[in-house]
């Protein structure tokens, strides 16, 4: 198989207009376009200037390798490229690659790089950065974030020639060339890692079309112009440098004042707008609401299977039907989001679509089921056995990131009419209660993805030297599917492959979906060009300021 850099003149044109984003309805995730807001011709919109956009969080680090947080995604996106790119087509395309074969067996694939790229700090780009990267991800002594489950199965890497890579994987992965395409295994400095060590998310350095400034800590991030870009992918109109001068990303957690920024001019655009703020700024002639459905894991409830009496199948499947999901996201996101049904966002390849209003909420078949396990309610409405309260500890972050702890809030009510006293922990530490712990019953968590094959580092059976997965999920049938569907090379095969592993997590009762995160940003009108990637992180190459 073999890519070449060529590309269509009318697709590249096709794609740059379907991925402007503007005045997109909540419940969908296609791209449209507000010919209003993007109107603009030559003499409106300026070249320069800056663009002042507000987060709603703090990054945790601008190492792509090491961060967690989408947010911290959303600047280095800006910074770092990647060898691939994934179109919404769901086709890869050359980026920092020009063309890559594979070999028979699937398990080694060869690279050509571009010879005319250097790093922000003035060092090449070349085969020798790619490897260092890729070793870096998988370096055992390394903290990573999602990295090392994207680039799985890599193993290690032999440099051809200066612009000339291969390399090769501990088994075939028909997911391994799309997960290139994430900003979370972008191609860093090697010289500057080597420099700032473990400080490095403090002072990233990649080939991206924005250089790195400066990071006030809690307050701003801004990052500037690289005048030397002209590598952009497929999916960018201006294959040259950036016409911004710079971006200098706000951080502001409050709501009100993140989205009062960009009505008094502060600012001019802010993400995660409030879903009370969304039809507002519809509304506003001097505003627009860019949005896109996120792709990957929706925000579901893992359910701990190594605590009693979750273990039990009808227990789990009690907190099924005792939950009602499409209260909860119309009461809290007043229609701006999407209730999930699956364990995978609509529009990733392998949806299935057929869950979609399955399950219903039913109080007398949870109480049922709960009765037939012998749990029986006291004179307070909760139910006892042996003794013990039947009790559900929910254990969720801070922040109220996307109203999560008011879910909780209200599971906590809902699950009260079938006798669950639910026990809320808000903690800043999920590190040490989840993932070192373990001590949860229920814990809420989601994740940007390209690829199904997502689904396996949530619900293939750990390895004994491995983190435990978040539902301590153990099930031989779903993980002969999983490996399946990582080696299938039919896509059709695949699809279905990834349909029954959806319906068998849903029949097993391992989770409960709970919302598809549309990710929204209020900008001025005078903001011109502003796209999105695949899974929705925001690119400013081709954002202009209207004068």
């Amino acid at each position: 198989m073999k890519r070449t850099s060529r590309f269509a003149k009318m697709a590249a044109l096709t794609l740059s207009m379907v991925l402007v984003l503007s005045a997109c309805s909540g419940n969908s995730g296609a791209n449209s376009t507000n010919t209003d807001a993007n109107a603009a011709v030559d003499g409106q919109a300026a070249e320069g200037g800056d663009l002042t956009y507000a987060l709603a969080t703090s990054p945790d680090s601008l190492d792509p390798h090491k961060s967690g947080l989408a947010v911290a995604s959303r600047v280095y996106r800006a910074i770092f490229d990647n060898l691939v790119v994934k179109l919404p087509d769901n086709t890869i395309k050359p980026w920092l690659a020009t063309e890559w074969s594979v070999s028979e067996d699937g398990k080694s694939y060869t690279f050509k790089l571009r010879k005319d790229i250097k790093f922000h700090d003035g060092t090449p780009f070349n085969a020798e950065a790619v490897k260092f990267s890729y070793d870096r991800i998988i370096d055992p002594q390394a903290v990573v974030g999602n990295a090392a489950n994207l680039l799985a199965p890599y193993e290690s890497s032999q440099v051809i020639d200066e612009y000339t890579i291969k390399l090769n994987l501990k088994r075939p992965s028909q997911a391994f060339l799309s997960n290139l395409s994430v900003p979370a295994v972008a191609i860093v400095s090697p010289a500057e890692v080597k420099k700032y060590g473990d400080q490095f998310g403090k002072h990233p350095v990649g080939t991206g079309p924005f250089k790195f400034v400066k990071w006030d800590e809690n307050a701003e991030i801004k990052i500037e112009r690289n005048p030397d870009y002209k590598w952009a992918p497929e999916t960018i109109e201006n294959q040259g440098a950036p016409y911004l001068d710079s971006v200098t990303f706000k951080i502001v957690p409050e709501e009100a004042t993140r989205i009062g920024s960009v009505q008094s001019g502060q600012a001019l655009a802010a993400e995660t707008v409030p879903p009370q703020n969304i039809l507002t700024l519809k509304s506003d002639p001097n505003f627009q609401l860019l949005q896109v459905n996120t792709l990957g894991l929706p925000y579901t409830l893992f359910i701990n299977q190594k605590k009693t009496p979750w273990n039990e199948l009808k227990a789990r499947q009690a907190l099924q039907y005792g939950i009602d999901v499409e209260t909860i996201v119309k009461t809290l996101y007043l229609g701006t989001y999407e209730q999930a049904w699956s364990p995978l966002t609509p529009g990733i390849f392998g949806y299935d679509k057929s869950l979609e209003n399955g399950l219903q909420p039913d109080l007398n078949k949870a109480n049922q089921l709960l009765d037939e396990l012998g749990w029986v309610k006291g004179t307070d409405g909760f139910r006892v056995k042996d003794g013990q309260r039947l009790t559900l500890h929910y254990v969720d972050g801070t922040p109220n990131r996307e109203k999560r702890n008011d879910i909780a809030a209200i599971i906590q009510q809902q699950l009260k009419k079938i006798g669950v006293d639910v026990k809320i922990e808000i903690t800043k530490d999920i590190a040490t209660v989840v993932y070192t712990n373990g001590n949860y019953d229920f814990y809420g968590n989601s994740q940007v993805n390209v690829d199904p094959n997502a689904l396996y580092a949530f619900y293939h059976t750990a390895a004994p030297n491995q983190r435990p997965t978040l539902p301590n999920f153990s099930n031989p049938e779903v993980d002969k599917l999983l490996e399946q569907g990582a080696i299938e090379k039919d896509d059709a095969n695949r699809e279905e492959i990834y349909k029954k592993v959806q319906q068998l997590i849903r029949d097993q009762a391992v989770i409960i979906p709970i919302y598809v995160f549309p990710y929204t940003v209020g900008a001025a009108k005078s903001v011109q060009g502003l796209k999105f990637d695949v899974v929705g992180y925001p690119l400013f190459n081709d954002v202009r300021i209207q004068k």
